[in-house]
């Protein structure tokens, strides 16, 4: 998550300022780079009290916004570039797409719960250019309606834990969702072939170094960015190629690695379990619990009991 989102995304494309387009409030939000220095946002809108009205126009940047619908949303207006384009029945778990070149508004005169997923072309023409594709001009899709696509509503769910709960969210996690939504949209919507396969995996020096950095920061917050620059790869060749070596994406492993390291302090029967939910990188108690247990099988203190006795 970017400590300056605002130098990295437009105004009005996340967060507090895109609640206000939608008559909300404030909004749950989350901004990291992953790329080359460009930005992924997603925020999630509910509107419980309808305005009514149209929604606030967003400036015009050379961007879209992927939807993924959490509500139903009946007969819904939707307007491009001073126009209706028509009216929509969006149902929970479907994906729409603006681009926000064209100036999309839509109605608010019904409850609105949405995840909103802020991806500029520059993003994906960093991962194009990487990848040595073509860069993406367009994304092809309707506007205004609809569709279901399933790899859009799994990387949107698994966001909503760590919008309202971004204390136990990771850096490694945040960047891996951009990076595969990134790469998602640019196959999917843009006409790029699928990313090359990588052969080989990292090198030993690579596979140690790029433990080291994650080992360092149990909290998460060192980015895939850095690791892969410390690696001399890029960000989607690194992400590749240590699930590659190790079976795992990096924040899958660094969660295992936090597990591991708890395992360890429990054997300490002098150290209390909140004490250990720290030491292992875990934003607190209840996160630690709920991480260790679905690893093992068993709550932490039930480990400790068996592991000692």
């Amino acid at each position: 998550m970017s400590a300056n989102p605002r130098s990295h995304v437009e105004p009005s494309a996340y967060g507090r300022e895109l609640a206000k387009n939608f008559g909300a409030a404030d909004a749950r939000s989350i901004v990291t780079r992953s790329l080359q220095h460009t930005a992924f946002a997603a925020t999630e809108i509910r509107v419980d009290r309808p305005t009514g009205q149209l929604s606030e126009p967003i400036p015009p940047q050379d961007a879209y916004i992927i939807c993924l619908v959490l509500r139903d949303l009946p007969d819904n207006s939707y307007w491009e570039e001073g126009r209706e384009y028509g009216r929509y029945f969006f149902r929970a778990g479907e994906t729409t797409i603006a681009d926000l070149r064209r100036q999309p508004l839509g109605g608010i005169d019904k409850p609105i719960h949405s995840l909103l997923m802020y991806l500029p072309r520059t993003t994906m023409n960093a991962l194009a250019e990487e990848d040595r594709h073509p860069r993406v001009e367009n994304l092809r899709f309707a506007p205004g309606a609809g569709f279901r696509d399933e790899t859009v509503r799994n990387l949107g769910l698994s966001l909503l834990p760590a919008l309202r709960a971004p204390e136990r969210a990771n850096r490694l996690f945040t960047d891996h969702v951009a990076l595969a939504l990134a790469a998602h949209a640019m196959h999917a919507y843009g006409g790029q072939p699928c990313a090359r396969r990588i052969r080989g995996g990292l090198a030993p020096w690579q596979e140690k170094r790029a433990k080291d950095m994650i080992l360092g920061d149990l909290a998460g917050g060192t980015s895939l960015e850095a690791i892969a620059a410390a690696c001399g790869l890029s960000v989607s060749h690194f992400a590749r190629s240590f699930r590659q070596v190790t079976g795992l994406a990096p924040h899958a492993w660094l969660l295992k690695a936090r597990v591991q390291r708890a395992m360890a302090l429990l054997r300490r029967p002098d150290e209390t379990l909140t004490e250990v939910a720290l030491a292992s990188g875990f934003a607190d108690h209840s996160h630690f619990t709920k991480v260790f247990t679905r690893h093992t099988g068993v709550s932490p203190s039930v480990w400790r009991r068996l592991s000692i006795r």
